[in-house]
């Protein structure tokens, strides 16, 4: 591992630096989670929405972890050893020890409460997951916490929701992935309609929290209109008698 110090202590900084200059070297890398709402601002988040990072969170294709690793101890982060033996081909873990900070590196796929495909879509977007991806990241939890629904909202206040990528948040990939996973679809769905109910709690005009009001209808109303599949109207009839959701292990930080 070299000796650098690059590293900057403004995690949101580091984040951009990292993302350039592995776009520089040709290892593929995305951001995600808060960092990445916050990239995404062009204009810069409005002050309801902004917050701490405690992290940076990234995504490398599958079968390219060995570039990502090699890629973070180049820049002077030190790797959780144990852990990226044993789950390396899925997930990665490393340590910023000058600024106490944890970077994890999801490889292949996003798995939470909801499994959320993201490989091949990678390359669509410089430095984040598509937006679509990153507002389903966020809407998958089953219980949302503060963070979760700031950086939902500040998505939904940002950007428009339309039928492509780029800018927007491309309501018919959304419609389509809730229309694979009817789990997904159920935990979207209610999160999505608790965001208004989260909306006088922030400091925003009229307008902006119509524009958010705006882009909650009109996904709900894509991922309803999108046609389902024999096995996802199966499953709807069984309903919440089952559990459709995942319960993910909490990692410590540290190397």
């Amino acid at each position: 591992m070299q000796d650098t110090n690059r590293r900057l202590p403004d995690v949101v900084e580091e984040a951009r630096r990292v993302s350039s200059t592995a776009d520089e070297r040709g290892v593929a890398l995305r951001l995600l989670g808060g960092v990445a709402v916050n990239v995404r601002a062009r204009d810069g988040l409005e002050p309801a929405f902004r917050r701490e990072y405690a992290d940076m969170d990234f995504i490398t294709p599958k079968g390219r972890s060995a570039e990502a690793q090699k890629f973070f101890e180049s820049e002077g982060y030190t790797p959780q050893t144990r852990f990226n033996t044993l789950y390396g081909s899925e997930r990665l873990l490393f340590f910023d020890e000058n600024h106490d900070r944890q970077v994890d590196i999801l490889v292949g796929t996003f798995r939470m409460c909801h499994e959320i495909p993201i490989g091949r879509r990678l390359d669509l977007e410089p430095m984040t997951i598509p937006l679509a991806e990153l507002l389903l990241t966020k809407l998958q939890i089953i219980e949302l916490n503060e963070k979760d629904v700031r950086d939902a909202l500040a998505i939904l206040h940002n950007h428009p929701v339309e039928e492509s990528d780029g800018d927007a948040v491309n309501a018919a990939r959304v419609a389509e992935l809730c229309a694979s996973d009817w789990g997904l679809w159920r935990t979207f769905t209610a999160n999505l309609e608790d965001l208004r109910s989260h909306l006088d709690r922030y400091d925003l005009d009229d307008e902006g929290k119509e524009r958010i009001d705006r882009g909650v209808e009109k996904l709900r109303g894509r991922v309803e209109e999108e046609p389902k599949p024999f096995a996802w109207r199966v499953r709807a009839k069984i309903g919440d008698r089952k559990r459709w959701y995942d319960l993910p292990e909490e990692v410590e930080g540290g190397p």
